[in-house]
């Protein structure tokens, strides 16, 4: 009996940590942006800022 005691007090505990974390990261501004990152890769290189590098070893 006391092991089903432990394993739910391990569970409401694992489930507090998920928690709080997901809070920390709504509160620190991890889902403000979620379509900019995703259009990133549709963007001209030129437009955001110049070349890369390496790009001078394939205009060779």
């Amino acid at each position: 009996m006391s092991v089903i005691l432990i394993l739910m007090l391990a569970s409401l505990g694992v489930a507090l940590a998920f928690m709080a974390g997901f809070i920390w990261a709504v509160r620190s501004g991890q889902f403000e942006d979620t379509c900019t990152p995703a259009m990133r890769i549709l963007s001209e290189d030129d437009a955001a800022g110049g070349e890369r590098p390496g790009d001078e070893e394939v205009k060779r």
